[in-house]
């Protein structure tokens, strides 16, 4: 029988092999601390690195796609850019497609012509006006310049001319046949409020029969409605000057300089929207107070409390209220039988050194029209002009909103404004008549004038979008 194993000797021979073992397993330092990171890095941003390299592999999809098809087309195309919701994740929404309703022009039909880029033409041949002053009984006294004393007529008798096409004539019948049993909705201030008589005008004339038509204005002059009743339809306009709540919704008192609005609160307003089957919206003028603009977060209640209000910059509060917009519209509005239109920011004439003229004047006695073709008024903030675009663009290309670009056509007609021909709202005092220019409006514009244009532009984008 063998003899056992000494404990010297079992110690020696396990001493051994621990240090063969170690010698095999050691690692090296470096080694140890790059797995130990590698291991923290996976728990921490897995997700992330997962979706990271999933979002590369599309790119490269996309990318080896259209490097195959710029070879099959002899290799002069440049690849494509990655798809909108890959570019802009989040951002771009899919743009809305198919038939406008109202539209009288072929799905193929070139659409190439910009409406909105072209120049005044003098028109003497006894088209413009296109309707009388003291024909149309509808015109706030606001806008009368003829009746106000205003000496010349000239103002009238321009007419716009596109670059690369003719505008089409506007048809007073075939509006209102369009309209028939249907209603045509202005909302927002009293450009807006211009608009809708320079419509309502320009349609009178088709119906003949003063009892054939009525207009009415409720008590608080909120809403307006022209009712054609041979064709059951209407022609109306709401008093929202930011569209959303605010404290400026009093149509008759709301010179206000401190204005806010209330987020979140277009249902306010729109819930006397809803069923109008054309909608043309407006806000501009009424944002600019500054390069900042109060939000309330919370009920009118609590507007006296600090932590209630939120400033922010204009373009941010207008862009909210443009999104609200919107999205009234993606919950109201059937797209495939309604149509909705906005007009752009229309500008004023404080500044005659913005013309070139001495400084210190306006709009006032001026009656002829700015022809620099680049002129750009220093009162336009092409920065809410791009909140818009951006909007457009992106989160609002689902909506099929038809833009009326009347801004820089309208740069042009320092003429056009009421100015001291208008019903003031107040009896001017003796130093203000001594100096008619510290009174002036160069804000609205007289009609007939250059807002019948606009609805020339209105009619051509409705029936030839």
């Amino acid at each position: 029988m063998k003899a056992p194993l000494s404990s010297s000797s079992t110690s020696s021979s396990g001493a051994t092999f621990c240090s063969s073992i170690s010698k095999k397993a050691r690692f090296s330092p470096l080694l140890l601390a790059l797995a130990l990171f590698l291991l923290c890095f996976s728990f921490l941003y897995g997700e992330d690195l997962k979706e990271l390299l999933g979002r590369q592999a599309q790119v490269a999809s996309q990318l080896i796609i259209n490097s195959n098809s710029s070879r099959n087309n002899g290799g002069d195309e440049q690849p494509a850019a990655p798809p909108p919701e890959v570019a802009e994740e989040g951002k771009t929404k899919r743009k809305w497609h198919g038939r406008l309703a109202f539209a009288l022009n072929d799905d193929d039909e070139d659409e190439g012509c910009d409406v909105f880029s072209g120049s005044w033409v003098r028109d003497d041949a006894a088209h413009y006006p296109l309707y009388r002053e003291e024909d149309c009984p509808y015109i706030h006294p606001q806008l009368t310049c003829q009746a106000h004393g205003r000496p010349d007529t000239a103002y009238q008798r321009w007419r716009w001319q596109p670059h690369d096409c003719t505008l089409p004539a506007f048809d007073a019948a075939r509006v209102l046949e369009a309209l028939r049993g249907k209603r045509m909705l202005f909302v927002g201030d009293s450009l807006g409020r211009g608009q809708f008589a320079s419509m309502v005008c320009l349609l009178q004339s088709a119906i003949p029969d003063a009892g054939a038509r009525s207009f009415r204005m409720s008590p608080d002059q909120q809403h307006t409605v022209f009712a054609a009743g041979d064709y059951n339809a209407t022609v109306e306009f709401y008093w929202a000057p930011f569209l959303l709540e605010s404290n400026s919704d009093n149509a008759v008192v709301h010179r206000i300089s401190e204005r806010m609005v209330r987020r979140g609160s277009i249902d306010y307003h729109g819930r006397h929207w809803r069923g109008a089957d054309v909608i043309v919206f407006n806000t501009y003028l009424w944002w600019c107070t500054g390069l900042r603009f109060r939000i309330l977060n919370r009920p009118w209640e609590s507007a006296g409390t600090e932590e209630a209000v939120t400033w922010v910059s204009t373009e941010e509060a207008y862009g909210m209220a443009f999104r609200d917009m919107l999205q009234w519209v993606r919950d109201n509005m059937d797209l495939n039988t309604t149509r909705v239109f906005f007009t752009s920011m229309s500008p004023t004439h404080q500044k005659s050194q913005d013309w070139g003229d001495a400084p210190g004047g306006n709009c006032y006695n001026e009656t002829a029209m700015i022809s620099d073709p680049g002129y750009w008024g220093s009162d336009g903030r092409r920065s809410v002009m791009r909140v818009i675009r951006e909007i457009l663009d992106g989160d609002g290309a689902d909506v099929p909103l038809t833009f009326l670009n009347v801004t820089q056509l309208s740069m042009y007609r320092k003429d056009a404004h009421t100015s001291i021909h208008k019903r003031q709202w107040s009896q001017p005092t003796a130093e203000q008549l001594a100096d008619p220019k510290t009174y002036a409006d160069c804000v609205h514009w007289c009609l007939p004038g250059l807002q019948d244009t606009w609805n020339e532009l209105l009619y051509s984008k409705l029936f030839y979008p």
